[in-house]
């Protein structure tokens, strides 16, 4: 099941940066950063009460007049409407209550989303409820005072976030179809792709509103199996900056991922690969899912007898953080290898579901300690005692060792390598826990 999604919202300057950090920090999750996502964070994972969620910072307002601020809330406000299951509208007590919030606050209303006013720089109760309760008057609910930088008031308020989370999609639990995310930059040919393979196929189509988001999901049916494929290309803004469509983009796609079974990354042969498209893998590879990488418009590249392995080489190489990840070539214009795109899919969802025998995983353990011996440090040496797999989606395996702190991430890889040569795990991560356990347990 899919994670909630909750998107932060509010003007400049009233904190959203600052509430974003602190629920991101290490004091209430571990967050892990996303390979190719250098600048501003845009999306953490949270955890709080054995609830995770993902948290998005819409971010990016830069104050030249009110107009403008205004436009570029309502923009913030459609993009949380447009994905979150959960709207943290965000506004400062200091400032107090001003034109800008009370309309887009008619927004959020109209949208029927769950909306927490959320009233930040709320240092000292005695001093600032009275003001806290003039934001009443927005009509949205009870106003929830915090203090983003001295962290006070978070508890409450993520216990009412995550009192909002349905209690289960159960549509997403009883529904077992492969779900495929399509992602990547705009105008690749996400769409054109989905089309392609509904058209030529004579297969029942019918487009279903997504579930808890504003996607369009679309029911494809091969070889009498029906698959679901999520478009994340629906982005249509008309003159935006770059960097707020790039945001606006990543915001979408994060949200795909995070209900899909399998992500195909669209990449552009013409153009080449980017570091956005490393931006919008990474997502996926943050995330654990299958990964099929497609490179589209292959019928547009003058080819000789070795252009696919130099191609195939430049993917691997801007995308080396994820070098299981399935490669492609295929032409939504032709038509050309698109079939060839279920095949796919089928093997990385079974690789993403392979389940190993303990004492298959063992005996591989054993063998790779034998070829290479564990590091050690300060005359200590690294013990591995016993290795399982505790989970799918992806494949998740706990390795027991004497000292966590001798587990060098190169004897993690070198092991992962091991079980790979072994099962394959084609266009799947696999996820490693090291857990400590003395030589007396």
């Amino acid at each position: 099941m899919s994670k909630p999604i909750v998107a932060i919202v509010g003007r400049p300057n009233v904190g959203k940066s600052t509430l974003f950090n602190a629920l991101a920090g290490e004091n209430i999750s571990i967050v892990k950063d996303t390979p190719g996502v250098t600048r501003d964070r845009i999306y953490a994972d949270v955890e709080w009460l054995n609830y995770t969620f993902t948290l998005i910072d819409t971010g990016g307002i830069e104050p030249d007049s009110n107009d403008v601020i205004l436009s570029q809330m309502r923009e913030q406000a459609q993009i949380a409407i447009d994905t979150a299951d959960v709207i943290l509208f965000m506004v400062d007590v200091k400032q107090g209550l001003v034109d800008s919030d009370s309309k887009v606050a008619d927004m959020l209303r109209r949208s029927h989303k769950p909306v927490i006013l959320t009233v930040n720089k709320v240092d000292s109760h005695e001093k600032y409820m009275a003001d806290v309760y003039e934001f009443y008057n927005l009509g949205i609910g009870d106003p929830y005072p915090i203090s983003s930088v001295n962290k006070q008031g978070l508890g409450d308020l993520l216990d009412k976030v995550i009192a909002q989370f349905p209690e289960s999609d159960m549509q997403d639990e009883e529904d077992d179809r492969p779900k495929i995310a399509v992602v990547g930059k705009p105008n690749v040919g996400k769409s054109s792709i989905i089309n392609k393979l509904l058209g030529e196929n004579r297969v029942i189509v019918s487009n279903i509103a997504g579930t808890t988001r504003d996607a369009i999901d679309t029911e494809v049916k091969w070889n009498g199996k029906e698959y679901v494929f999520i478009d994340t290309a629906g982005l249509r803004r008309k003159n935006k900056i770059k960097e707020e469509l790039e945001r606006y983009s990543i915001i979408r796609t994060v949200t795909a991922v995070e209900r899909a079974d399998v992500v195909v990354v669209v990449i552009d042969a013409v153009e080449g690969v980017t570091e956005q498209d490393a931006k919008i893998a990474g997502i996926a590879h943050d995330r654990g899912k299958g990964i099929l990488v497609c490179v589209n418009k292959w019928d547009a590249i003058e080819k000789d007898d070795k252009t696919i392995y130099r191609y195939t080489n430049k993917v691997k190489e801007i995308l080396s953080f994820m070098p299981y990840a399935e490669i492609m070539f295929v032409s939504a214009e032709t038509g050309q290898r698109l079939p060839k795109l279920f095949e796919k899919i089928d093997m990385i969802i079974e690789n993403q579901t392979m389940r190993i025998a303990t004492g298959v995983l063992n005996e591989i353990m054993s063998e790779a300690i034998a070829l290479q011996q564990p590091p050690s440090d300060k005359g200590k040496r690294l013990k591995l005692y016993y290795i399982t797999q505790v989970a799918v989606k992806p494949p998740t395996f706990v390795i027991f060792v004497n000292d966590k702190k001798l587990m060098h991430f190169s004897y993690t890889r070198y092991l992962e390598n091991k079980i790979r040569d072994t099962f394959g795990f084609k266009g799947t991560s696999l996820k490693f826990i090291i857990r400590e356990r003395k030589d007396n347990e």
